[in-house]
């Protein structure tokens, strides 16, 4: 595969990604109004789900099949996940004094996304 068909892959999964991660956001926002930052945690959540159910279900496609590590691990998963908002809003937490929600955060954060990946891609 070229380096130019890698790179749209790449561009179109995760320009899929970020609106998926914008169209969650203003969905949390609607409906719950609280401190936690629920939306980044369902998202980051979420795209360790796509990316375990990727690796479960298509595990012997991916050496043969560039365009789906490309697409939807790389793109997608990449685009989707928020990693940085995740480090933003826990430092916000932590400035506004919600340290309890900041370890929450952070331990809810990082257990979801491992327990999801390890269980299904074990």
């Amino acid at each position: 595969m070229t380096a130019v068909k890698s790179a749209l892959l790449v561009f179109a999964g995760g320009g899929l990604g970020s609106l998926a991660r914008f169209g969650i956001s203003l969905a949390t926002l609607k409906f719950y109004k609280g401190n936690f930052p629920i939306g980044t945690l369902i998202t980051n959540t979420l795209a360790c789900f796509v990316l375990a159910l990727t690796l479960y279900f298509l595990r012997d496609k991916l050496t043969s099949a560039d365009w789906i590590r490309y697409f939807v691990v790389i793109g997608f998963c990449g685009g989707f996940s928020t990693f940085s908002a995740f480090g933003l809003e826990t430092v916000k937490l932590l400035q506004d004094g919600l340290y309890g929600f900041a370890v929450c955060n952070v331990l809810v954060s990082i257990l979801a996304a491992v327990t999801i990946l390890w269980v299904l891609i074990r």
